[in-house]
């Protein structure tokens, strides 16, 4: 194809005078076409980041040092109430000791009697089995009532069965051995001999 010239210039200078000027990218179609540009934090958003991340180790710092002293003082607590609790128990039993020291008294003066009657002798055994019994009372333990009492077999132990018709029927028939009690506790229990009559019963 021929172009014509016009004043020296051909149509086909003229056209490319006529054509419009490339477009010049604005900002945001700049920061749209830049490779990589996305993935940038704005330095506001940096330093926000940093702030909240400082404050989160503060906080976790106060935290374990909370912990570490609630941990502390629940170590001494548990370390106090066990020797308070070995304290009262020491305290008890030195308690119960002292009731149990005049029967000690009296069995060392009735070792060291010499030419004691068999009544003197009776007399002294007597009392001091009276002394216990009233050294146990102070520290709660007392007899278990067996002989004539229904059988209990959580406070009598049977140790034998008998055929009578002299003692009604599961009723104890006389006692072994004394059971005790501290207080509501079971100590041991009365071995004891027991009727067997379902006629009586």
């Amino acid at each position: 194809m021929q172009f014509k010239k016009q004043n020296g210039r051909s149509n086909a200078d003229l056209e490319l005078d006529h054509e419009l000027p490339p477009a010049e990218p604005d900002e945001e179609t700049t920061q749209a076409a830049s490779p990589g540009d996305g993935n940038k934090i704005a330095p506001a958003t940096v330093a926000e980041l940093e702030a909240e991340l400082e404050k989160s180790r503060v906080e976790r710092a106060a935290f374990l040092d909370r912990a570490a002293r609630l941990q502390a003082e629940f170590d001494n607590f548990r370390k106090r109430n066990a020797k308070e609790q070995q304290d009262y128990r020491d305290y008890a039993l030195a308690d119960a000791l002292k009731t149990l020291l005049p029967i000690l008294d009296s069995l060392d003066r009735a070792s060291k009697t010499s030419g004691a009657s068999l009544e003197d002798l009776r007399s002294g055994i007597e009392l001091i089995d009276k002394q216990f019994h009233d050294a146990l009372a102070k520290i709660g333990v007392q007899p278990i009532p067996a002989e004539g009492e229904l059988f209990d077999p959580t406070l009598h132990q049977a140790i034998q069965m008998v055929d009578t018709d002299e003692v009604e029927d599961n009723h104890v028939i006389d006692e072994l051995q004394r059971g005790y009690k501290l207080k509501e506790r079971l100590l041991r229990p009365a071995m004891v001999r027991v009727a067997h009559n379902p006629k009586n019963g």
